[in-house]
């Protein structure tokens, strides 16, 4: 099962819903991924995340 992008959160999931805000608002269409470990760090605020996860840097 190829993973999805998450449309309303961006983080990237292998089912059918996001565990994160429970939708299914999912795109196969995404790319880059952003590997947050400190959702306090600059990076992680910046991309506007506040939990630790993968999440997609463009999802269409």
């Amino acid at each position: 099962m190829p993973e999805k992008a998450c449309k309303l959160c961006r983080r990237i999931v292998k089912g059918n819903i996001c565990p994160a805000c429970k939708t299914t608002e999912l795109s196969k269409n995404w790319k880059g991924i952003l590997v947050v470990v400190d959702p306090e760090s600059e990076i992680a605020k910046v991309a506007g995340i506040a939990a630790p996860g993968r999440y997609a840097v463009k999802v269409k």
